[in-house]
């Protein structure tokens, strides 16, 4: 009967023991002070989702047709780009310098590949240094996003 009874003792006192080590660290999450460095990122991350809710104004270009930089065949790229800007007079001065913009794109697009832009991350990184270049090009605010309405290879 004893050794019937022991391993049922052992896992009682196992059990116990737990329940005893949860409640110990409930009660110490709820009594210790948050930590500050986190109190600090939940802030960012507020702040960051407050600025993905903005409605920014934006600007449509008219569409491109540039060459592929491939060797061997020629490719083209359709592509229509919609410039999300800062301010209302960001939008004024793309206007204003839409030539220089579009020289801008039209410098950067024809060094890519067909293979080099079809993919998402291709895409994402022809997004980030048309956005570069245009950003510098930029002095009464600047582009913060790029989208694309038309991208077609043929």
């Amino acid at each position: 009967m004893n050794k019937k009874l022991l391993p049922i003792i052992f896992s009682i006192f196992f059990l116990f023991m737990a329940l005893m080590g949860t409640g110990f660290f409930i009660l110490w999450k709820k009594v210790s002070p948050p930590d500050p460095q986190v109190k600090l990122e939940d802030e960012k991350g507020d702040e960051k989702k407050e600025d993905e809710d903005v409605v920014r104004p934006v600007h449509s270009l008219d569409p491109f047709v540039v060459n592929l930089c491939d060797r061997g065949i020629t490719r083209y790229l359709r592509i229509g780009i919609v410039l999300e800007l800062t301010s209302e007079e960001a939008v004024t001065e793309v206007e204003e310098r839409l030539s220089q913009v579009r020289d801008a794109i039209l410098m950067k697009i024809p060094a890519k590949t067909s293979k080099g832009v079809q993919t998402v991350k291709g895409k994402r990184a022809l997004c980030d240094e048309i956005m570069s270049d245009l950003n510098y090009l930029l002095k009464n605010g600047s582009v913060t996003n790029i989208f694309f309405t038309e991208f077609i290879i043929q």
